[in-house]
């Protein structure tokens, strides 16, 4: 799926910020600020959770990381996360208050692989400690 082939009126349903980050994708400036940071393989994704109850998309609160861990995502409160930088690896951050900051992360396990020198870290996995 392309900017060209998503549907007219799909985020018809989307909150008010949600619909005009959704619709910004289509305007040339973020295309090529797209561009720009495919070159360094970053990309643009759309910060949001759910309602638990009724699974409608919601914009993500200033004060919650989204945080993926044994392959499930939850949402935890940023001072939580970001706390903890030896067990957290940012993978997405948002221009807040004048800084560059983290709304995703993933949690990480070290390796103890006795062959590699370096500080092995792998992504948390179900069943990992």
């Amino acid at each position: 799926m392309t900017t060209n082939t998503v549907p007219q009126g799909i985020s018809r349903g989307l909150p008010h910020g949600l619909r005009t980050a959704h619709a910004a994708i289509q305007l040339p400036d973020v295309q090529e600020m797209l561009r720009r940071l495919s070159e360094h393989q970053l990309g643009i994704f759309m910060p949001h959770m759910h309602d638990e109850q009724s699974g409608e998309f919601q914009l993500l609160p200033d004060d919650v990381v989204q945080v993926e861990a044994g392959l499930e995502v939850s949402f935890r409160p940023r001072q939580e996360i970001t706390s903890q930088t030896d067990r957290f690896l940012p993978v997405a951050w948002l221009w807040r208050d004048g800084a560059s900051t983290p709304v995703a992360a993933c949690e990480m396990v070290s390796g103890d692989d006795p062959l590699d020198p370096g500080r092995t870290i792998k992504h948390k996995m179900p069943g990992s400690r």
